[in-house]
């Protein structure tokens, strides 16, 4: 990784889109400064498409969408994008699958609701599952003491054991059924929305993160921005950004929105 700083300004000229996960990347212990809202509605003003890509459920993406700054998003962890035409008034809601699969892979989630925190003392689920649609998020330390990688990694096994696909962020494991990650909806998105494929696009992108369950994204943007508390991860995730702040969580995507903005 390296220090943003050294970010070519002929590259940063070139940006046109900034994706970025939200949970201790935009936000910082849980909390949304002013600084990082502003960080977003600076860029959106510049012309910049902000697009969060996120494990955070729908009930909170749609009011994401509507409401901040920003494009488009996509929520948990790849299972759906939204996006608001404030002018039209309208919302588009996509999901990688059917409301019908979607009902059955509900019973199987519901299922492991009550099986993984009963095998993992300790663990709990996430505050925000109410407003889920697609998947299961077990808190490892958001609203609980904070638990060791040993149960963490017991976790992801009780997902896979049982089917399911596991992704780990800095608050939660969320499992899912279905061959979806963020990277592959982020296509879905720019297809469908835009009428791009990345791949003529790369290099107007910049993505940011700081976890595990970024990796996809890191492994696919050349241009891809790790905020300083990816470090804490090191070794333990299978891509790493470019590009890394000198500053953790919201306080680097204020530093990458600076940088960007010039």
């Amino acid at each position: 990784m390296k220090p943003l700083i050294e970010f070519p300004s002929a590259v940063r000229n070139q940006i046109r889109y900034v994706l970025t996960d939200i949970d201790d990347t935009v936000t910082s212990d849980g909390h949304l400064s002013a600084d990082s809202y502003l960080a977003l509605e600076r860029l959106s003003n510049a012309g910049l498409k902000v697009i969060p890509i996120t494990g955070r459920p729908a009930g909170w993406c749609d009011h994401i969408v509507r409401m901040w700054p920003v494009d488009a998003i996509v929520g948990e962890n790849g299972a759906f994008y939204f996006r608001y035409e404030h002018a039209e008034k309208k919302m588009t809601c996509r999901f990688w699958k059917e409301e019908t699969e979607r009902k059955v892979d509900r019973l199987k989630i519901d299922r492991l609701r009550q099986s993984i925190v009963q095998a993992v003392p300790g663990s709990g689920i996430a505050s925000d599952q109410d407003y889920r649609v697609a998947d299961l998020a077990v808190d490892f330390c958001e609203d609980v003491a904070p638990l060791g990688q040993e149960a963490i990694d017991k976790i992801v096994t009780l997902f896979e054991e049982a089917g399911a696909k596991a992704k780990v962020s800095s608050i939660h494991v969320n499992g899912w059924f279905g061959d979806y990650d963020k990277l592959s909806m982020t296509e879905v998105l720019f297809r469908e929305i835009y009428g791009l494929e990345l791949d003529q696009i790369l290099d107007q992108v910049v993505f940011s993160g700081d976890s595990p369950n970024d990796a996809p994204m890191f492994a696919r943007f050349p241009h891809s921005v790790g905020v300083a508390n990816v470090n804490d991860f090191v070794g333990r995730i299978s891509h790493e950004p470019t590009w890394v702040t000198s500053k953790r969580s919201g306080a680097g995507f204020v530093e990458l929105a600076d940088m960007l903005l010039g």
